[in-house]
């Protein structure tokens, strides 16, 4: 029997054709199709201006860099998140302060966001898991209320014209989902995009921000400080350098070097050209699982809609009811005897040892354990065939009545 793995990117003809003709280019770091290819997200996502970097990390921690976020500042983060969200922080010598999950959701529960608030909160990073969003507005006026409860003390000049913490929204799962009938990436200062290889639109590696400043102008504006940033620091970039008698440039700070390749740039504009039609086969997959797994009273489908948002079907995260992490696993080691690859989404960060050994408990984060303990990822991806999708399903009933 094939087997079948979780999340193959989706890689044919067109894609190869568009690498290659970046390779006989001549031009195969940032240039031309990074530039259009950034171009193509805003307008896609009706943002403000958008800057492609190597990874979705890279990208947001370029982002807090130039906030100003440093040692003494926090910034709340989910405790059900991937490992990149609350990482970014770190480096910074910052505090990720993390907030426990609704009850049963994956999403972070607002009023904890609320309660867990001081004087040192510099950002906020709502996490879009599995592809639904977040109540993006609830966490606006979240934001623009906090000089009504605490004094703003900026140690940055973005930070004093500023006047309240940034709202990052770790986007990674949801491009292409739907806030309030609109796609994702123009409803907080910043939206931060993953283009990694098992995401829904890929780069192989790759990453984008969406800012949403005052105007435009002001965005652009900071989207060029952010880029110097990705740079080392450098006063100009690989085409300015290239133009005739131009080489002499400036290193204006000790910047970092995560810009995206042309090479990347050209397999994300061919991702994104006929994304609609990933979306739709991905709902499709999901349908069927739904209308398989729902037989089973144990199973808990996944929420793909809510009063205010529409997934992007980037994931299908069943849960099992009352299954221990033990009962979940063998059932994800069942299904793999039978070539079928799962995945969980996520570990809670509690769980790992770096986080452990910096204080945070799994105990104080009840609602995202219990959410994570049950949770099986099923396979999602164009190429997998309805046959192949029922044979998942189906594969998954059968374990979890043996367990």
């Amino acid at each position: 029997m094939k087997p079948i793995p979780f999340s193959p990117p989706r890689i044919d003809e067109k894609t190869i054709e568009a690498v290659t003709a970046v390779l006989r280019s001549g031009w195969i770091t940032t240039g031309p199709q990074t530039r259009a290819f950034e171009n193509d997200i805003q307008q896609y996502c009706n943002s403000g201006p958008v800057l492609c970097l190597n990874s979705w990390t890279n990208a947001v921690e370029m982002v807090l860099y130039w906030f100003g976020i440093g040692p003494g500042d926090e910034v709340i983060v989910p405790a059900y998140t991937y490992a990149a969200t609350a990482n970014v922080v770190v480096h910074l010598g910052a505090k990720p302060v993390m907030v426990d999950c609704a009850p049963d959701s994956a999403h972070m529960d607002i009023e904890k966001v609320a309660a867990a608030m001081t004087e040192r909160t510099k950002a906020i990073m709502p996490v879009d898991v599995g592809g639904l969003p977040v109540d993006y507005d609830a966490y606006m006026e979240l934001a623009k209320s906090y000089t009504q409860r605490f004094e703003w003390k900026p140690n940055s000049k973005p930070q004093e014209k500023f006047g309240r913490p940034l709202v990052v929204s770790d986007a990674a799962h949801s491009f292409g989902s739907l806030y309030k009938g609109k796609r994702v990436g123009n409803q907080t200062d910043v939206a931060g995009f993953s283009f990694h290889a098992v995401k829904n639109l890929t780069t192989a590696e790759g990453g984008a921000i969406a800012l949403n400043f005052q105007n435009e102008i002001i965005s652009e504006k900071i989207r060029q400080e952010i880029y110097v940033k990705s740079l080392h620091g450098q006063s100009k970039d690989a085409i300015s350098k290239m133009q005739p008698g131009n080489w002499r440039y400036d290193i204006v700070e000790a910047g970092y070097k995560c810009n995206m390749t042309d090479i990347h740039a050209a397999i994300g504009r061919v991702e994104l050209e006929r994304f609609q039609e990933s979306l739709d086969r991905r709902k499709e997959i999901c349908e069927i699982y739904n209308r398989i797994l729902s037989t089973n009273k144990n199973c808990i489908v996944p929420t793909f809609k809510t009063d205010w948002s529409d997934s992007n079907y980037h994931l299908y995260m069943l849960r099992v009811n009352k299954f221990t992490e033990d009962q979940r696993d063998a059932v994800i080691r069942k299904v793999a005897e039978q070539g079928i690859s799962l995945n969980v989404h996520f570990q809670p960060l509690p769980l790992f040892t770096f986080y452990k050994s910096e204080g945070y408990d799994i105990h104080d984060f009840p609602n995202a354990f219990n959410f994570y303990k049950n949770e099986i990822s099923l396979p999602v991806y164009y190429d997998l065939s309805n046959e192949d999708a029922e044979r998942v399903a189906n594969a998954i009933l059968k374990a979890i009545q043996e367990v």
